[in-house]
């Protein structure tokens, strides 16, 4: 079979409808992943024994599974225990939230433990409380350094949305597979696919560099 290029345009609207579930998965999970990610990272940085216990049993415990087996288990499993049962896409988005929050949570505590302790005693010393000296002190210089590793691990969750594939959301990947298996031009549609993906991160990747310089991030 030779490659036939010109069959791609017709199947665009497909591949960005696709695409537009996948940015959709992307941005609620992240959304929710980011929130998750901070309270968890900020319990293990700061939180007392039991707190501290809690976040790392859950980072450990999602970072050690992989993602697929925790959305087929958010999907399948979890209905059997509690009965409630959730669509692809809600499994989907949950699984982004729990996965991405549990990195996120790392890069929190990292970031908020490389700020010099002194500028947190300091703070103390003024008569602050502690959630203040976090949210006006250490915080701002903490963000600065979690944008680049959160980058990262956003592009990373944004591609990991083509493995629900296996529980049969509509994203990109799926999309792809299902016009593939029409018209059986594997080359055409999955370059096509790769193409949408490249866009997507190197677009997030733009921003995330805008960010960053206009923060004078070394």
């Amino acid at each position: 079979m030779e490659i036939d290029w010109s069959v791609v345009p017709g199947f665009l609207p497909q591949l960005a409808a696709g695409a537009r579930v996948t940015i959709l998965i992307a941005l609620a999970g992240l959304v929710g992943g980011t929130i998750l990610g901070l309270i968890a990272g900020l319990m293990r940085a700061y939180g007392g024994r039991v707190l501290n216990a809690i976040a790392f049993v859950y980072i450990e415990l999602i970072r050690g599974t992989p993602i697929v087996v925790q959305v087929m288990f958010l999907y399948f499993a979890m209905p059997v225990l509690t009965g409630l049962r959730v669509d692809p896409m809600t499994a989907a988005i949950l699984a982004i939230v729990v996965n991405a929050g549990a990195y996120i949570a790392e890069i929190v505590r990292g970031a908020f433990l490389s700020i010099p302790r002194g500028l947190t005693e300091a703070g103390l010393a003024m008569g602050l409380p502690h959630w203040k000296v976090l949210a006006h002190i250490v915080g701002p210089l903490a963000f600065r350094r979690l944008i680049p590793p959160l980058g990262n691990q956003f592009i990373v969750s944004l591609k990991d949305t083509s493995l629900f594939i296996v529980i049969g959301v509509g994203e990109l990947t799926r999309t792809g597979q299902e016009i593939m298996a029409s018209n059986f031009r594997a080359v055409e549609i999955w370059t096509a696919v790769a193409v949408i993906y490249l866009i997507m991160t190197g677009t997030l990747t733009a921003i995330l560099r805008l960010i960053e310089n206009r923060m004078r991030i070394l």
